[in-house]
């Protein structure tokens, strides 16, 4: 009864997919703008992340390729561009743009510390940590210290 059941859900979850991949397609070569005005200045920061990535990448490949300055800088210029597009669309395509909005959203509600308040935490935080460093260390040395006296690890 149970591989009946797994035989009758296949078909329908290759359907679901196929879906899905139409869609995702179908995003990736639309040529507007997904929520023009919403969630900008998340979206410009997340396709510059991305776009650096590409940029990089194949910056990296051109660097790494040898032969004729067209396979050198043609194959990763044509990638460059290719990875580009991909970032474009990827900030546009509903469910991630939608992802980016609402991101941007709850941005907006923190309610950020003063200056003043940045450096009082920043110096707790720093406090605490060289704190703990020498606590670390003092231990270090004291374990050390003990198994060296009962030659333990000599060698």
């Amino acid at each position: 009864m149970t591989t009946k059941r797994m035989t009758e859900s296949i078909p329908g979850e290759r359907k679901k997919r196929e879906v899905s991949l139409n869609g995702f397609w179908r995003d990736m070569f639309r040529l507007g703008l997904y929520k023009r005005n919403q969630g900008r200045i998340t979206r410009q920061v997340t396709f510059a992340a991305l776009a650096l990535v590409a940029l990089l990448g194949s910056w990296r490949i051109s660097e790494s390729l040898g032969g004729t300055a067209y396979v050198r800088y043609g194959i990763p210029a044509l990638l460059a561009a290719v990875g580009l597009w991909l970032c474009f669309r990827l900030v546009n395509m509903p469910r991630f743009a939608d992802f980016l909005i609402a991101v941007e959203a709850e941005m907006s509600k923190v309610s950020w510390p003063t200056r003043k308040e940045l450096f009082r935490g920043s110096i707790v935080v720093i406090v605490t940590i060289v704190v703990l460093a020498t606590v670390l260390v003092l231990f270090d040395l004291l374990w050390q210290s003990l198994l060296r006296l009962l030659g333990v690890g000599v060698g």
